[in-house]
C-alpha cells in the first residue's frame, strides 16, 4: 500500500476543513451524515444509513459503506459524526501549522479529523485499479458525545470484519488504548419545601443546602489510577427570597474495574440519601450504566497489527489506559473487539482544541499502514 500523494495530502485537509463547518452537535447530525454519505456516493460506494430509533437520540442514523478487497476480509473504521456543543461557529485556520478554530470555540477535530481519515482512505481504495488484499467497513456514527447511543443501538451483525478501529484519543499519534471506563450516570433531584427566605425561612427545607451537604461529603476527582468521580451541574432555586424547594445534581463515577465503580457510584448516593434525611428533604435518584469499560490483551490481533503500522509510519507504540470512552466501548460490549487509537488532536472540548497538519495527515498514514500489515493467518476463526 503506497503512502498518500501530496494531491491526497492536500484534498485530506480540504475535505477536513469542510467537515469542520458543518454543524453537527450531538442529536443534530443530519446535514454532516447527508454530506458525508453524498461524498461516498462521489467515490461509486452504495452507503447505507440505518434507523436506529428514537434511544440513538438523534436526527440522522449511523452511516456504513463497504470497500471490498480481493478475499472476503475486511477490517471495520468508525468515526463519529457528532461534536460536543457550539459555543461559536466554526471557521477552520491555519496557524502554527495547525487547524484551530478562528473564533472562540471548538473546532470539531473530534471526531471529525477521523471521520476525514475515513473518507479519503475510501476514496483512495474505491479508486484503485485494482482491490487491495483486505476490504474496508467504513461506519459513521451519531450520538457519541452523550453516550455512544449511535453505536450502541447499530446492528454490529451488519459487519463482516472480525475487529475495528476509532481514531478516536485526544493524545499523540503512537498510543493504544488497551483498557477504558466503566461509566456510571447519578442523577438526584432534591426536594424540599418553600418559604420566605427573609419571613419565614424556619418553615422552609433547602433543597440547595442538602446537595450542598451531600457534595461536600463525597470524595471527588481521581481517587486513584484508575478511577474518578465528579459532579458536573447542579440547579435549582428560583430567587433569593425564595427557600429552594428543589434542587437537581448530575454526576458520574468512572473507572477501569467495574466493582469499584459501583463502589464508588454507591458511597455517593449514600451522601444524597444521609444529606436528605439530614435536612428533611425527599430524594429522587436515578442510576444509569452510560457504558461498560474493557481491558484488551496486549496481544490481540487487532492490537498486534496497530503495532505494526504504526512502526511502519514511524511511531513507536505505546500501550495505554483511558480514563475516557469511545465507541469502542460500544463495540466490545456487543462482543466485537475494537481498539481505539490516538489521533493526535489536543484540547478536545475546549475552546483551544487543534490538530496539527502532521498529525491529520499522519491518522491517514496509519489507516492505509493498517491494511497494508494485515495478515489474514493472525485473525482467530470465529
Amino acid at each position: 500500500m503506497r503512502r498518500a500523494t501530496d494531491a491526497e495530502r492536500e484534498r485530506l485537509h480540504a475535505t477536513f476543513a469542510a467537515l469542520c463547518r458543518i454543524e453537527s452537535p450531538s442529536g443534530r447530525e443530519r446535514a454532516c451524515a447527508d454530506w458525508v454519505a453524498a461524498q461516498l456516493r462521489q467515490m461509486g460506494l452504495d452507503p447505507e444509513q440505518d434507523d436506529p430509533g428514537p434511544l440513538a437520540r438523534s436526527d440522522a442514523g449511523n452511516v456504513l459503506a463497504r470497500v471490498p478487497g480481493r478475499g472476503e476480509e475486511s477490517i471495520l473504521i468508525c468515526a463519529h459524526l457528532d461534536t460536543v456543543p457550539l459555543t461559536a461557529p466554526v471557521e477552520p485556520v491555519i496557524t502554527d501549522g495547525g487547524w484551530e478554530n478562528a473564533n472562540d470555540g471548538i473546532l470539531g477535530a473530534d471526531n471529525k479529523a477521523a471521520v476525514a481519515v475515513a473518507l479519503e482512505l475510501g476514496r483512495r481504495l474505491s479508486g484503485e485499479r485494482e482491490p487491495a488484499e483486505v476490504g474496508v467497513e467504513l461506519l459513521f456514527t451519531v450520538s457519541e458525545e452523550t453516550g455512544l447511543w449511535g453505536a450502541k443501538e447499530f446492528d454490529v451483525r451488519r459487519l463482516r470484519s472480525p475487529y475495528g478501529y476509532v481514531f478516536d484519543h485526544a493524545s499523540p499519534v503512537g498510543e493504544i488504548v488497551i483498557a477504558s471506563p466503566t461509566h456510571t450516570r447519578i442523577v438526584a433531584e432534591v426536594h424540599g419545601r418553600a418559604a420566605h427566605a427573609g419571613i419565614r425561612p424556619e418553615k422552609g427545607r433547602s433543597a440547595i443546602a442538602a446537595a450542598a451537604r451531600a457534595i461536600a461529603a463525597m470524595r471527588l476527582g481521581r481517587l486513584d489510577a484508575e478511577t474518578t468521580a465528579n459532579v458536573g451541574t447542579i440547579a435549582g432555586g428560583t430567587a433569593t427570597n425564595v427557600i429552594p424547594e428543589r434542587c437537581r445534581i448530575e454526576a458520574e463515577a468512572r473507572g477501569i474495574e467495574e466493582a469499584r465503580v459501583e463502589q464508588v457510584a454507591t458511597e455517593m448516593i449514600d451522601h444524597l440519601e444521609e444529606a436528605a434525611n439530614a435536612s428533611e428533604c425527599d430524594l429522587d435518584i436515578d442510576v444509569q450504566r452510560i457504558f461498560t469499560g474493557y481491558r484488551t490483551k496486549s496481544r490481540a490481533p487487532q492490537v498486534v497489527l496497530a503495532e505494526r503500522a504504526l512502526r511502519a509510519c514511524g511511531y513507536e507504540p505505546h500501550h495505554i489506559v483511558s480514563g475516557g470512552g469511545s465507541d469502542a466501548n460500544a463495540f466490545e460490549a456487543r462482543g466485537l473487539p475494537c481498539t481505539n487509537l490516538a489521533n493526535g488532536t489536543e484540547h478536545n472540548h475546549e475552546p483551544g482544541e487543534r490538530v496539527s497538519s502532521d498529525a491529520l495527515e499522519d491518522m491517514l498514514e496509519v489507516a492505509l499502514a493498517l491494511l497494508a500489515e494485515y495478515d489474514p493467518s493472525e485473525v482467530p476463526e470465529g
